[in-house]
């Protein structure tokens, strides 16, 4: 299981600790720092150092090969990216890490399997759409989670949640360059309390079960 991962794009080294904290604090346990954000690997390994026995600690947007291998020396438990590349997949098996390709087609999500991954990031989620997920979900192999990511907020997590997703990504609904620990906190914890109602169990997921979810 997964649950509920923080994307926290666009922070930076100085606001992550504190920013992770009050997730932590909310009962998200699962943070990804895109690489598309300023100085991400310091990002990664602040997050690793503080929290890494309280959450599993991502790199997200890893597009390349060599980023899977920088992820893993800052501490990263887990890879996520836009796209799937069966390479960036094998690499992650390969290192210990946990990855989450993107897929938007089932011919994708199989090419995704095929390659070691197990839980795949359905991007854009808007466009695959709850019912695309369900008729996924009937075809692709049980142990294989999926988390949409992309449009997922307060208003339609619930409903994402009853589609059987394995957790959702959280962007934009959660964090924004800028917002104070205070304020992510606050819609943490919000939006802990509907998946945790929609699906009856801890928001962020087991950590110590996130390499084999």
């Amino acid at each position: 299981m997964t649950g509920l991962i923080a994307i926290l794009r666009g922070v930076t080294p100085a606001e992550v600790v504190g920013v992770g904290r009050a997730l932590a604090d909310a009962g998200v346990t699962t943070i990804e720092v895109p690489l598309n954000s300023p100085d991400p690997f310091t990002s990664v390994r602040l997050l690793a150092d503080e929290l890494g026995e309280r959450c599993a600690i991502g790199a997200g947007t890893v597009l390349a090969v060599e980023d899977v291998e920088r992820a893993r020396a800052a501490g990263a438990r887990m890879v996520v990216a836009p796209n799937c590349d069966r390479a960036v997949v094998s690499a992650a098996v390969a290192a210990g890490l946990t990855p989450y390709p993107g897929v938007a087609t089932p011919t994708e999500a199989f090419a995704a399997i095929g390659a070691g991954a197990r839980l795949l990031k359905v991007f854009p989620a808007e466009t695959v759409g709850i019912s695309g997920v369900r008729a996924w979900r009937a075809v692709l192999p049980p142990d294989v989670g999926l988390v949409p990511v992309g449009g997922v907020d307060v208003s339609n997590l619930a409903a994402w949640a009853a589609a059987g997703v394995a957790g959702v990504g959280l962007g934009s609904g959660l964090y924004r360059p800028g917002d104070t620990a205070e304020a992510v906190g606050a819609r943490a914890r919000e939006l802990c309390r509907i998946w945790e109602e929609a699906v009856g169990r801890d928001a962020g997921g087991p950590v110590a079960g996130v390499r084999n979810a």
